[in-house]
């Protein structure tokens, strides 16, 4: 086949499978049905519960991990989805990453008040990032899949799902603290 006999394909299969995901959240995921209700709780109370925990004095250091928290984890659900190994089965919107409510709002506020809680007190980071992540893993994901939030396909499991968790957290901290110190040392050269 050639460039524009695949390109015009795809073209028509992406069409076909938008339609076809339309119509399974107008089905089985829309404002009337209680996983639709669920999913938006799972997006707003994290959020809220953020907004009154924050510690505004390092706001941006702290966004900054979660919101890092948040991109790596949309990436790795994009993938996880397109693969088929692990698919959310009811969403805010057809048109947004089925994941959403959990990769831009629960992960990231869970780990970034963690992260919070663990610089401000000292506390050892790594250790509460395992504790979170198996909390989330072998806790949240299995009360997921059991309600039918989530599907597990093709040898994916609640393991795999604890060891991006914290390959996504200890990245971002990571890179959260190599942010801190290209800051700090920028601020010294100034004075």
């Amino acid at each position: 086949m050639d460039y524009s006999k695949y390109r015009e394909e795809i073209y028509e299969k992406t069409n076909e499978l938008s339609e076809l995901i339309s119509g399974y959240w107008n089905a089985y995921s829309s404002f009337d049905t209680w996983q639709f209700w669920v999913s938006l709780l799972l997006f707003i109370l994290p959020l809220a519960l953020l907004f009154f925990t924050v510690d505004r004095e390092r706001i941006f250091e702290i966004f900054f991990f979660g919101y890092t928290v948040h991109i790596l984890w949309t990436y790795a659900s994009v993938i996880l989805e397109h693969y088929n190994l692990m698919n959310h089965t009811h969403f805010l919107l057809p048109a947004l990453p089925y994941s959403l409510n959990i990769t831009s709002s629960l992960l990231p506020v869970g780990f970034l008040l963690l992260y919070q809680y663990t610089t401000r007190h000292k506390k050892n980071f790594y250790l509460y990032t395992l504790l979170l992540s198996a909390i989330f893993a072998f806790g949240f994901a299995t009360i997921e899949e059991w309600s039918g939030l989530i599907e597990l396909r093709r040898g994916m499991n609640y393991f795999y799902i604890f060891l991006i968790d914290i390959a996504v957290v200890f990245i971002s901290y990571w890179f959260t603290l190599f942010i801190k110190r290209v800051k700090d040392n920028h601020t010294k050269v100034k004075k």
